[in-house]
C-alpha cells in the first residue's frame, strides 16, 4: 500500500524546511509499516511524505505474561489464569532466570495500518521540530511552524481519519496561492502532476533546474539559490536592469545590496566585470507587461541611492579617525569595547611578527563598524574597511589585509591573499577566542553565538594552507579548555576537509600540534607509508610495547646495559634499534623516509617477541628489556604514536 501525508500551511522560512523533512522521513520509517520506500519533498506552503511499499496490518505478536511463583497457593493462580482468559493447564512453568513461575505466551493481534497512521500521525506532525513554533489557532492550542490549513493523508485510496485544530484530514490538496485551485482531490498516483497543474512544482530539484535556465550570464550564488528554491512553488527568472551611473560604486556594495536585500542574482559580463543587470526571481507564471520588472528596478534604484549616500558622508571621515568612536562600540559586555578588542588584536599581530602594514592593517580593521554603510550592511564588514582604505590612500597591503580579515568565513572559502592578511586574520580570530574562553563563552551544543568554532577552524585552515609556522598551542596562554578545542578542530580539519583517516588524525597529533606545517607533513609520509608490508605489523607491535610498559613500572632515566643484553634477537633488536634511529636522525625532516626506516625494524621485533620473555625471572634482565622496549618506543615515535594506528585483530593477537 501507498501513503501519501502532505501538511498545508501558510509560508514556511526557507531554511526551516530541510530540518523537518528530515524529521517527517524518520518519523514515518519508524513506524515500522513495512520496507517502504520513502519520499519527502517541501514548497513553502507544504511538507509532504511518500511511502510506498507499507503493509495492510502489522504482523501478528507474541508476548510472554509472568504470573505467581510455582510455589503460589491455587487460587492465585487459577486468578492469573482467568485474568488471561486461559485455564490453569493451558499455563507454563518456566523459570525467569531467578525462580520458577507460572506464565502464558499471549498472542497479539497486529493492528491496521489504518489505525496505526489514525493514531500516530497527529501527534508526529505536531511533534515536527522547528526553532520557533507558535500557538495556533490561539492560545492553549497546538503548536506549529504557522497555522496548518490542509491536511491530506491517503493510505492507498482511504483516508487516514483525524483532525489537528479543526482541521480535519482528507484527500483535498491546494494549488499556488494566486495561480491554482483552492482546493482539488488528489491520489497518490495523481498527487504531482494535480500540483503541477495547480502551479505547484513539488520537486526541489526541478524547481532548481527552472531557476537556472536563464540565458543571461549571472553569477549563481548557491545559498541564494537555494534559498529561492525554497521561497517559491512556480519559480520564474526575469531579467532586469540598472543604471550604469551605479557602476562607479564598488561591485561589492552592489552585489551585496542585490544578494541581501533584493534577492537578486548580480550579472557579469564576459570579462568577469559586473553589468548593469539582475535577474530576479518571481514566484509567479510570467511578467508580460513588465510590471514586476519595473517594480524591482525601482526598488533596487532607491537601495543604489542609498548605498551611495552612505558612501559619500562615510568619505568625510577617514578610518583612522574613525578608530576612537570605537570606544562607543561594544564587542562584548565582559571583553570590553572594540577599541579594547583593536588595542590587544595589535598587540597579537606583533606578537606574530607582523609588518608595520599589518599593525597598521590591525589598527583600522574595525573602524568600518561606524562607518553608515556598514551600519546598512552589516554584511560588508570588513570589506568595507578594505575598500575605504584604498580609496583614502593607504597602502594596498593595509588595504587588502583589512578586506580580507573576516577570512574564511567557510571551510570552502578561501584564506586571505596575503601573509598580512593571514596574520590579520588569526590575530583577530585568536583574540575572540582567548576572550571567550576566559570568560565562560565557551560553545556547546548547538549555541555558538560568536561563532568560536567557525573561528578555529578558520585559524586552523590559514595556519596549514597558508604555510605558516606559527606556534598555535603556544598562543592559547595555557587554557587547557582553548586547547582542547583547537584539538577538535584540528581532527575535525584534517579528517573531513583533508581526507586523512581518523586513526592516523590520531597518532600524529598524540606527539605533537604546535606546528600545523609539520603536523600535516607527518600526516602526509604516514599515508603514504603505511601500504607497506611493514608498517602495520610495526604498528601492531608498538601497541603490544605500550601495553607492556602501561603494566609494568619503567624507569625512564634508566639507560640500557648492553652487558646484559641476551645474544640472539634481543641484542639483534638493540642493534637494529640504534642503526635505524640513526638513519632517521640522518633524514630531519624526510618522514618519509624516516617512518621507512622505522618499519624496517620488523623482523627483530617479530623475532624478539617470538623467542625472548620480557618478563625474565632476573629483576635486572628484565628492567633492562622493558628500558629496552620504553627507549625504542620513544625513540620511534617523535613523528606519530603507532600504537593510535588500527591494524586488523590478526595482527593485534600476535
Amino acid at each position: 500500500m501507498n501513503l501519501l501525508l502532505e501538511i498545508g500551511c501558510e509560508e514556511i522560512p526557507d531554511w526551516m524546511l530541510a530540518g523537518a523533512l528530515e524529521y517527517l522521513g524518520k518519523a514515518i520509517a519508524d513506524l515500522k509499516l513495512g520496507e517502504t520506500r520513502l519520499r519527502t519533498d517541501a514548497t513553502p506552503r507544504r511538507l509532504t511524505v511518500r511511502a510506498e511499499g507499507l503493509v495492510e496490518r502489522e504482523p501478528d505478536a507474541e508476548e510472554r505474561v509472568w504470573g505467581p511463583a510455582k510455589s503460589a497457593p491455587a487460587p492465585a493462580v487459577e486468578g492469573f489464569a482467568r485474568k488471561q482468559g486461559v485455564t490453569v493447564d493451558q499455563l507454563e512453568i518456566v523459570s525467569d532466570g531467578k525462580n520458577e513461575k507460572y506464565s502464558y505466551i499471549r498472542k497479539i493481534a497486529g493492528r491496521p495500518a489504518l489505525d496505526i497512521l489514525a493514531a500516530a500521525l497527529p501527534q508526529l506532525i505536531l511533534k515536527t521540530p522547528f526553532p520557533k513554533s507558535m500557538y495556533w489557532p490561539g492560545k492553549g492550542g497546538p503548536r506549529f511552524i504557522r497555522p496548518i490549513r490542509w491536511i491530506v493523508a491517503l493510505l492507498g485510496e482511504t483516508v487516514i481519519p483525524f483532525e489537528i485544530a479543526g482541521v480535519a484530514s482528507g484527500n483535498q490538496s491546494s494549488g499556488h496561492r494566486k495561480l491554482g485551485a483552492s482546493r482539488f482531490p488528489v491520489t497518490f498516483e495523481t498527487y504531482e502532476q494535480s500540483l503541477r497543474d495547480n502551479f505547484v512544482i513539488l520537486s526541489a530539484d526541478e524547481r532548481r533546474a527552472r531557476i537556472r535556465a536563464v540565458p543571461t550570464r549571472y553569477k549563481c550564488d548557491n545559498d541564494l539559490l537555494n534559498t529561492l528554491v525554497n521561497l517559491t512553488e512556480w519559480p520564474t527568472p526575469i531579467t532586469g536592469s540598472f543604471d550604469t551611473e551605479f557602476l562607479t560604486l564598488p561591485k561589492e556594495v552592489l552585489s551585496t545590496v542585490m544578494r541581501f536585500h533584493q534577492k537578486y542574482f548580480s550579472v557579469e559580463t564576459p570579462d568577469g566585470n559586473l553589468a548593469p543587470q539582475f535577474v530576479a526571481v518571481t514566484n509567479t507564471d510570467g511578467d508580460p507587461d513588465g510590471l514586476i520588472v519595473h517594480g524591482n528596478q525601482r526598488v533596487l534604484r532607491a537601495r543604489f541611492n542609498d548605498a551611495r549616500f552612505f558612501w559619500d558622508t562615510d568619505q568625510k571621515k577617514i578610518l583612522a579617525d574613525r578608530v576612537e568612536d570605537l570606544a562607543h562600540v561594544t564587542f562584548q559586555a565582559k571583553l570590553g569595547s572594540y577599541l579594547e578588542k583593536t588595542v590587544r588584536t595589535v598587540e597579537l599581530v606583533k606578537e606574530l611578527g607582523g609588518d608595520a602594514h599589518a599593525q597598521r592593517a590591525a589598527f583600522l580593521c574595525k573602524a568600518d563598524l561606524t562607518t553608515e554603510l556598514v551600519k546598512e550592511f552589516t554584511e560588508l564588514q570588513g570589506v568595507i574597511g578594505g575598500l575605504y582604505a584604498r580609496a583614502q590612500g593607504e597602502p594596498e597591503e593595509v588595504a587588502t589585509a583589512i578586506y580580507d580579515h573576516y577570512k574564511p568565513v567557510s571551510m570552502e572559502d578561501s584564506i586571505p591573499r596575503t601573509q598580512s592578511g593571514q596574520l590579520l586574520a588569526i590575530a583577530d580570530k585568536l583574540d575572540t577566542l582567548r576572550g571567550c574562553f576566559q570568560v565562560g563563552l565557551i560553545p556547546s551544543g548547538s549555541k555558538d553565538p560568536f561563532a568560536l568554532r567557525r573561528a578555529g577552524q578558520g585559524i586552523i585552515k590559514i595556519l596549514v594552507e597558508g604555510k605558516l609556522r606559527l606556534p598555535i598551542r603556544s598562543l592559547l596562554g595555557g587554557d587547557a579548555q582553548l586547547e582542547e578545542f583547537f584539538l577538535d578542530r584540528i581532527r575535525n580539519y584534517f579528517r573531513e576537509l583533508r581526507g586523512f583517516a581518523y586513526d592516523e588524525v590520531n597518532a600524529v597529533i598524540a606527539t605533537g600540534w604546535n606546528d600545523l606545517i609539520d603536523v600535516e607533513d607527518r600526516l602526509i609520509a604516514l599515508r603514504e607509508v603505511r601500504p607497506t608490508e611493514n608498517f602495520e605489523p610495526v604498528a601492531a607491535a608498538f601497541k603490544r610495547v605500550k601495553n607492556i610498559l602501561r603494566q609494568n613500572d619503567v624507569q625512564p632515566s634508566v639507560s640500557i646495559d648492553e652487558a646484559l643484553l641476551e645474544a640472539g634477537p634481543e641484542t639483534s633488536l638493540y642493534r637494529s634499534f640504534v642503526h635505524n634511529r640513526a638513519a632517521a636522525e640522518a633524514a630531519p625532516g624526510d618522514y618519509r623516509a624516516q617512518l621507512a626506516a622505522i618499519a624496517s625494524v620488523r623482523p627483530e621485533i617479530d623475532l624478539f617477541f617470538d623467542k625472548v620473555l620480557v618478563n625474565a625471572s632476573d629483576p635486572a634482565v628484565r628492567q633492562n628489556r622493558l628500558t629496552l622496549l620504553h627507549t625504542m618506543l620513544v625513540g620511534f615515535s617523535t613523528i606519530a604514536d603507532f600504537s593510535e594506528i588500527v591494524v586488523s585483530s590478526k595482527l593485534e593477537s600476535k
